[in-house]
């Protein structure tokens, strides 16, 4: 059985089985209209046929395609929009000190890399073990300056 939404007209197939006598609430795939529908009455559906009369020739028209015009952009007022869109700044103090335990923690893997690997990467880069040195000692500057502060 043919079924046709009211709404938008499409057709479809439904297994006359499905429809009880009494009628049944329809809801069209394509639209989402629902609509009751009685098998009872009487409906006269008519099916598209491939056969072309004389006096029934197909008109055929040339589609015109409407650009959108490029001063679209120009026209719209600032505010006037449905859906205003407000960025959010969802920076917390929970974020910095996580972003700030990582890169902390990132560091220390690298200098435990470099110390651990120093000699043959001090062939690539010859003042390697001068910057660790370095490097070590103003930690530990840092560490008692840390210390002093209590």
């Amino acid at each position: 059985m043919i079924i046709a939404c009211p709404s938008c007209r499409k057709n479809f197939d439904v297994d006359e089985n499905l429809i009880p006598d009494k009628g049944r609430l329809l809801k069209c795939g394509s639209c989402n209209q629902t609509w009751f529908f009685n098998k009872n009455e009487n409906v006269e559906i008519k099916l598209p046929t491939n056969e072309v009369f004389e006096d029934e020739k197909p008109n055929i028209k040339e589609k015109k395609i409407r650009k959108p015009a490029s001063n679209f952009s120009r026209n719209i007022n600032k505010g006037s929009e449905l859906v205003k869109y407000q960025p959010k700044y969802n920076f917390t103090f929970g974020k910095f000190l996580s972003y700030l335990i990582v890169s902390i923690l990132t560091f220390v893997a690298i200098i435990i890399v470099l110390d651990t690997f120093k000699s043959p990467i001090s062939n690539i880069f010859p003042n390697l073990e001068l910057v660790l040195y370095n490097l070590f000692e103003t930690l530990r500057d840092l560490i008692l300056f840390a210390k002093d502060l209590k």
